[in-house]
């Protein structure tokens, strides 16, 4: 009986692995623009795991203003371990009313694309409602989290809040 199994067990097995073999995943597209809910008061720890900035400075599409006025800033752009990535603000007054990613490169590595794609719509939200960058890392995304608020910060700083 034994010997009768084991042709069926080994065809079993090369079908299993050649369909695990023939499966092709594709990084899932990056949509990271959002609006401002009304604001909410939360604090979070800062990161444990320190990320590297590079010497580009912020560009900046603000003039000097009414305090009421749309302006927008770009933070530096922010080497997270992955890749990079800078993180753009919008505000009218003190009120953050847009964050989004305009440069993400993670030199096409699968797994961070995931990681990104996963969480920095998550960040987004959680800045939008604390109107800050004082948010929660995302689990299992430490680095993206850690240079998204990073940036997300420079932004905000070179805005006057």
């Amino acid at each position: 009986m034994t010997t009768r199994r084991t042709p069926m067990v080994v065809l079993g097995a090369v079908i299993g692995l050649v369909a695990i073999g023939s499966f092709h995943a594709s990084p899932a597209a990056l949509a990271m623009t959002t609006t401002a809910p009304a604001p909410t008061s939360r604090s979070a720890p800062t990161p444990t795991k320190q990320s590297t900035t590079t010497p580009s400075a912020p560009t900046t599409s603000s003039t000097p203003a009414a305090p009421s006025a749309v302006r927008s800033q770009t933070g530096s752009t922010v080497n997270y371990n992955y890749g990079m990535l800078a993180v753009s603000v919008t505000v009218q007054g003190k009120t953050i009313t847009n964050i989004s990613v305009p440069s993400l490169n993670d030199g096409g590595n699968s797994y961070s694309q995931s990681l990104d794609s996963m969480s920095i719509p998550i960040l987004t939200k959680e800045a939008m409602a604390a109107q800050s960058a004082h948010i929660q890392s995302v689990s299992g995304a430490s680095y993206t989290s850690a240079g998204f608020i990073q940036s997300l910060q420079s932004a905000l700083t070179a805005l006057g809040i």
